[in-house]
């Protein structure tokens, strides 16, 4: 059985301003009290919530250093210099460098060429390798994105090669910044713009959108982009607030009226409505796709050869011939199923390793090491570790001699900090409070795992170690009713920052059609009913919880916590409850 979670209802807001919110909004008090619980509590800022505007957007040229990299990109079109586009591999980086070339390339300039490191023989991020290549090339500008906010060492180097570059990163930064001739960084401790919680894709928005105003490009010359940087934004699971939530709100919107032939593509692919796709479908479909590329193992290149996975992505995003990107397209799932299929096999692995050991499986955290995994799919196995086991978890293999990994953590706990504590002991790390990347050599897996262990067992809270859910508000399913539903889209696009709302509703039964339903008969659908006046039955599906089948279709009450969604079947639109957690009613 899985760990049973802790349901925890969120404080109210002011009863006098949720009432006067209702009034003057015409919404019902409920959902005057999720924006109240959002800060939101004024008639003007939710008109602002439910409308938001580009003209809201940020002067980019508020950002650090911004005058500088559009003059020095200027110079590299106007002088017809060869730039180079960088990028990550991941759904980030990829879409970044595919959302710059494609600017570039559409104001003209020709002389232009993409890199993506290969994440087995070069790893995250600026490479000597990628710098010599494109001094190979000719290339005197590097655009990085998503990237080399650290990579001090490696930008003294590209001089050195007649190489400039422009850094267009959104992590963290150390201590010292690459002396590039410009480094965009909302992040930067020197920088005031207003907004750090950009994707990278999206500081790479900026410096097109400050190109744009300073040549007196309209914005709509540049609102095309905007798909890409949705997927970025939804992948990268930055906070859906601020410019976030514009850039989203009308990149989402873009998506569903008029996609790029790339994104299109894997649109097809996924099997989405073209006209419905929401946040999620991009999280757990869209993105996954894009990401596979980068992390799948590729053949050994030559010198002069594309080094990468991840040029397949970036071909994908910004090709324009439909038949080409379906082709693309094409290869990009093909990656993703294998991916699936390693990832199962290496996480069904992991379970058995700590299984099998009890003291392993007791702690407080986990960290284990295979060095025959596979490098692209170690961040996927700690996730799905945290899933079974709710701790701290770091998940280790071996690449070009060192144990290398990711790690994953709950709410509540600094992983950075955990990793950090231990940094003598690594050649490199990188990330934030939840998710980290580090590498190390394998002689120090085991004083790592010592002293990772001894540090979440001596700062964590026991209360982080119990999985919650947070509850926005009960209600009573006669509540929810179409006009309810309508009124509820209007909070979206939902994410960190604006998360969909969970309500719990209790004592609720199966109306006697419930069954399991997926490929292994993981998911529980069923059409449940509260029996009060009036009663009223929803349909409901509950992702990865078959345990509960026996209970459900037996009749017997069951509380349940949900989100509230738009199902799309065959041109007709209803709600369906996402069912998020399951309470048995012992009587």
């Amino acid at each position: 059985m899985p760990i049973e979670k802790r349901w925890v209802v969120k404080p109210q807001g002011d009863p006098a301003t949720v009432e006067a919110l209702a009034s003057a909004l015409r919404i019902p008090p409920v959902l005057a009290n999720l924006l109240v619980q959002r800060g939101i509590d004024t008639e003007e800022k939710a008109h602002s919530f439910f409308n938001p505007q580009l003209s809201d957007l940020h002067d980019p040229f508020l950002m650090k250093d911004m005058d500088r990299a559009v003059e020095r990109v200027e110079a590299a079109v106007r002088n017809q210099e060869k730039i180079m586009v960088y990028g990550d591999y991941d759904v980030d980086g990829t879409t970044a460098v595919a959302l710059v070339y494609k600017f570039l390339r559409h104001i003209g300039h020709r002389n232009l060429l993409f890199y993506i490191p290969d994440r087995y023989t070069e790893g995250y991020g600026i490479s000597v390798k990628g710098i010599d290549y494109a001094a190979r090339k000719g290339v005197t500008l590097i655009i990085a994105l998503d990237c080399g906010i650290k990579a001090t060492e490696k930008v003294a180097y590209a001089k050195t090669q007649g190489v400039d570059f422009i850094i267009c990163d959104h992590h963290l930064p150390a201590e010292e910044i690459p002396r590039a001739v410009a480094v965009l960084d909302p992040k930067r401790t020197d920088c005031t713009y207003p907004f750090d919680e950009l994707s990278g894709c999206g500081v790479g928005f900026k410096l097109v959108q400050a190109y744009a105003m300073k040549n007196g490009m309209p914005f709509s010359s540049i609102a095309p982009l905007l798909d890409l940087l949705v997927v970025s934004i939804a992948s990268d699971i930055v906070p859906l607030v601020g410019e976030n939530r514009i850039l989203a709100h009308y990149g989402l919107e873009l998506l569903n009226r008029a996609p790029s032939k790339g994104l299109l593509s894997i649109i097809k692919i996924c099997g989405l409505n073209k006209h419905s796709i929401t946040i999620d479908d991009i999280v757990f479909k869209i993105g996954p796709r894009i990401n596979a590329a980068g992390r799948m193992r590729m053949d050994e290149n030559d010198e002069n050869a594309a080094p990468s996975g991840g040029y397949a992505a970036v071909n994908l995003l910004v090709e324009n011939n439909e038949s080409d990107a379906e082709d693309y397209g094409s290869i990009i799932d093909a990656f993703n199923q294998d991916r699936k299929s390693i990832d199962r096999h290496v996480t069904q692995e992991a379970h058995e390793i700590i299984e099998s050991d009890p003291e392993l499986k007791n702690r407080k955290s986990t960290v284990i090491y295979n060095p025959r995994w596979m490098k692209g799919i170690v961040g996927i196995v700690a996730s799905r570790l945290i899933e079974t086991y709710f701790r701290p978890t770091v998940v280790l293999t071996q690449s070009n001699g060192f144990a290398t990994g990711s790690a994953r953590s709950v709410p509540g706990f600094d992983l950075y900090q955990a990793v950090e504590s231990c940094a003598d002991l690594l050649e490199n790390f990188g990330g934030h409070m939840y998710a980290a990347g580090l590498t190390m050599r394998p002689e120090n897996v085991g004083e790592f795992t010592r002293r990772f262990n001894a540090y979440v067992e001596e700062n964590i809270d026991p209360q982080m170690l119990v999985p919650q859910v947070d509850v926005d508000a009960e209600l009573l399913f006669s509540e929810i009713t179409p006009a309810f539903r309508r009124e509820l889209k209007r909070f979206e696009p939902f994410g960190p920052g604006n998360a969909a709302p969970i309500f719990a509703t209790r004592s609720v039964s199966n109306r006697g059609d419930a069954k399991l339903v997926g490929a292994e008969c993981e998911h529980l659908r069923m059409d449940l009913t509260q029996r009060q006046k009036p009663n009223t039955t929803l349909q409901c599906i509950a992702f990865q919880q078959p345990e509960h089948f026996e209970w459900i279709r037996s009749g017997r009450p069951v509380d349940v916590c949900y989100q509230i969604v738009e199902n799309h079947y065959r041109g007709t639109v209803s709600t369906q409850l996402r069912i998020k957690d399951i309470k048995r009613v012992e009587k």
